[in-house]
C-alpha cells in the first residue's frame, strides 16, 4: 500500500466502555428517486450525473474492527455532535483495502476512524457510538468520522460520493441531529481551520480534482437526509432478520445476543412512542452471549430492534442467530 497520511494529532485518554456490536451485514439501502426534490437543488454535475443515472446508495457493512480505545464523546456515550468528512489520499485503495490496513497498523500510525467509504461498499468498522482517532483530540471527542477512498473514473467518484453523503446523512438521523453544513458536517479542512490540533485539508483537493466541491457535497447529503427524514425510502427489507410487515414483525422466537467484547454488556434501548426516537437504558444491560425470548421487531431510521421485555429492545446488530 502507499504512503498513508496520519490524520491524528492527540488522542484523547480511552476509557473502557460497553460497545455497541457490529457483527452483522446490509443495515440499510434505500431506494432514493433520481428526480426526488431536495431542499437545496443539486448544483454540480457530479450530483446531475448521479441523479439523471438514478445511482443508490449501497448498504452498510458493520464489521468488527480492532480498535480497543472505547471512549465516548464529550457529551456522553452515544452522544456526537456531527460527522467528519476525510478522504484517504490513497490512490486506488478500495474501503477493503483500507479497513485491512488501519485494523493492521492503527496501533503504529495511532489513527483509526468509523467508515472507509468506496463506490461499492460503506464499512463501518467501529461503532459511531464512540470516538475514534482520526482528526485531533477536540474532533475526536465530538464527531463521527468517515474516510471517502480515492477513484479513478467519473461513474466511480459519483458512486463513492453518493455512498459517503449517505452514510452522513443516516447518521444524522439516527443520532436525531439537524443537518446544518459547517456545523454537524464538516470536512476535515474545517476542522484545521476550526481547532488548529491538526493541518489537513481533506477532502478538499480531492474534491477539486473531480471539479466537485463541499457546497455540492452539503447538496447530496441534504437530498439523503430529507428522504430518511420523511421516510422516502422504496427498499422495505432493510433489517438484519427476518422480513418485516409495515416496520413491526410479532411472533416469540429465542435470539441469541452477543457483544464484540465478552466482558462487555449488551445494551438496551427504549423506544419512543411515537416511534420517532430512543433513549438507551443505562441501569442495566443483558449479559453477552446469553439467549432471550422476543416478541417483536421493529425498525427505527434503518436500524432493526427486538424486543425482549417491556419497551425493553436490543438491536439486531448484537443478534447472532
Amino acid at each position: 500500500m502507499v504512503s498513508k497520511k496520519k490524520i491524528m494529532t492527540s488522542a484523547a485518554t480511552a476509557v473502557a466502555l460497553a460497545s455497541v456490536g457490529f457483527t452483522t451485514v446490509g443495515q440499510v439501502a434505500p431506494q432514493f428517486g433520481a428526480h426526488t426534490q431536495t431542499a437545496q437543488a443539486a448544483t454540480s454535475a457530479i450530483n446531475d450525473y448521479i441523479n439523471k443515472n438514478n445511482i443508490q446508495p449501497v448498504a452498510i457493512q458493520y464489521r468488527t474492527g480492532t480498535f480497543t480505545q472505547w471512549f465516548g464523546y464529550e457529551n456522553g456515550v452515544g452522544k456526537p455532535e456531527g460527522v467528519v468528512i476525510h478522504e484517504t489520499a490513497t490512490p486506488g485503495a478500495t474501503a477493503e483495502n483500507e479497513v485491512t490496513y488501519f485494523n493492521r497498523e492503527w496501533p503504529n500510525i495511532q489513527t483509526y476512524v468509523h467508515a472507509f467509504v468506496d463506490d461499492k461498499e460503506i464499512l463501518n468498522i467501529h461503532s459511531a457510538d464512540y470516538g475514534v482517532w482520526g482528526a485531533g483530540q477536540t474532533a475526536n471527542n465530538k464527531y463521527i468520522q468517515v474516510e471517502l477512498c480515492r477513484v479513478t473514473s467519473t461513474d466511480a467518484f459519483a458512486r463513492s460520493v453518493a455512498n459517503q453523503a449517505y452514510y452522513t446523512a443516516f447518521r444524522l438521523v439516527q443520532y436525531g441531529l439537524p443537518f446544518t453544513p459547517g456545523v454537524t458536517v464538516l470536512s476535515h479542512n474545517d476542522v484545521s481551520n476550526k481547532y488548529h490540533e491538526t493541518n489537513h485539508t481533506d477532502p478538499v483537493g480531492y474534491f477539486s480534482s473531480w471539479g466537485y466541491n463541499m457546497s455540492q457535497f452539503y447538496d447530496l447529503v441534504g437530498k439523503y437526509y430529507n428522504q430518511l427524514k420523511t421516510g422516502n425510502n422504496n427498499n422495505n427489507n432493510n433489517n438484519n432478520g427476518g422480513n418485516t410487515n409495515g416496520g413491526n414483525t410479532n411472533g416469540k422466537v429465542v435470539i441469541n445476543v452477543k457483544a464484540p467484547n465478552k466482558d462487555e454488556p449488551v445494551p438496551l434501548y427504549s423506544l419512543n412512542s411515537d416511534g420517532n426516537g430512543y433513549t438507551r437504558i443505562t441501569n442495566r444491560a443483558l449479559a453477552t452471549d446469553t439467549n432471550w425470548q422476543t416478541d417483536q421487531t421493529k425498525d427505527l431510521n434503518g436500524v432493526t430492534y427486538r424486543r425482549v421485555a417491556t419497551n425493553e429492545w436490543v438491536m439486531q446488530s448484537y443478534v447472532t442467530n
